[in-house]
């Protein structure tokens, strides 16, 4: 079990070292130079020259690269360019609200999906089936900003019941928590419903039915456990997923997240301020595999043997 922990932890660790790579590379490769972006279209060519040898970027790109790479390891990010502070503090204090922003949405997500997936299977082919599979349908189809704008229209635009955008309170997350939510809460449901009813046809099902089980003792004491495991392993990728992926609803809702601090960096061309942004991201989604892979094994005593 370390032996399997430790090698995914250095693929983990490759993975993230050629991300870095590639988002450093790319970020050069896109047109503009992102001095005149900071210093205005009026700067003189002796003070953009001046600025770009301050900031390092008239030496090599290698240099460039391994001397982000030291201060990354070491938790340095840089400075921003347009905000003049440093890129691990801003991440710092934006990550708190996104963290929670993505707890919420992953709570509501796990505890709907899991839900109307029981409930799906349970009530199979009748109408409890047919509409909890059609709202997990229209979870999975409908694009965040969508639900997220409808959701604004009618909580707190129409009936006034929740604030509209910005942070000034528990109150203030729960909008963006289902918006954000309102996806990873569908495909859960699918999927629940799906490996129950294939649980539920296994010969184990049919003995401890023999036994005199109720459908409520084979449902929940035999065929949940066996069930939970990919979705286990789907709501781990999916947190991950959720810290890293709430550009859009961190923008509709102005909270200062993540998210809407790497749009900030787009808009500014500061490059510092995006690759800290992007590779925090990375390794967030990174941990997050590495994290489910290694729950998994814990549950499923055959992932173990295998390993």
């Amino acid at each position: 079990m370390f032996h399997t922990i430790l090698k995914r932890a250095l693929q983990a660790a490759a993975v993230l070292a050629v991300v870095a790579l590639l988002i450093f590379l790319m970020l050069r490769v896109v047109p503009g130079d992102p001095v005149t972006t900071l210093m205005g279209e009026h700067a003189s060519a002796a003070t953009i020259a001046r600025m770009t040898a301050e900031l390092g970027l008239d030496q090599p790109i290698h240099v460039q690269f391994l001397r982000y790479l030291a201060g990354a390891l070491r938790g340095d990010f840089g400075t921003s360019y347009s905000l003049g502070k440093p890129v691990s503090a801003l991440i710092g204090a934006a990550f708190i609200n996104t963290l929670v922003l993505a707890a919420a949405a992953a709570l509501f997500a796990w505890v709907l999906g899991i839900f109307c997936g029981i409930a799906s299977a349970w009530k199979k082919n009748s109408f409890p089936d047919r509409l909890f599979m059609g709202l997990s349908l229209l979870g999975v189809s409908m694009p965040v900003f969508l639900v997220a704008m409808v959701l604004q229209y009618v909580f707190a635009y129409h009936l006034h019941w929740l604030p509209i955008s910005g942070v000034s309170g528990w109150k203030s997350f729960i909008l963006p928590a289902i918006a954000l939510g309102w996806n990873s809460a569908g495909s859960i449901a699918r999927l629940v419903r799906s490996s129950l009813l294939e649980v539920l046809r296994a010969d184990y099902i049919d003995t401890a039915r023999a036994k005199g089980r109720g459908q409520a003792g084979v449902m929940f004491l035999h065929a949940l456990k066996n069930t939970l495991l990919p979705v286990i392993t789907m709501m781990a990728l999916q947190f991950s997923g959720l810290l890293s992926g709430a550009v859009i609803t961190e923008t509709v809702f102005s909270i200062n997240g993540i998210g809407r601090l790497a749009v900030q960096a787009i808009s500014g061309r500061d490059i510092p301020l995006l690759q800290g942004t992007a590779l925090f991201s990375t390794a967030v989604v990174i941990l997050g595999n590495l994290l489910a892979d290694c729950l998994y094994a814990v549950l499923d005593p055959r992932i173990r043997k295998e390993a």
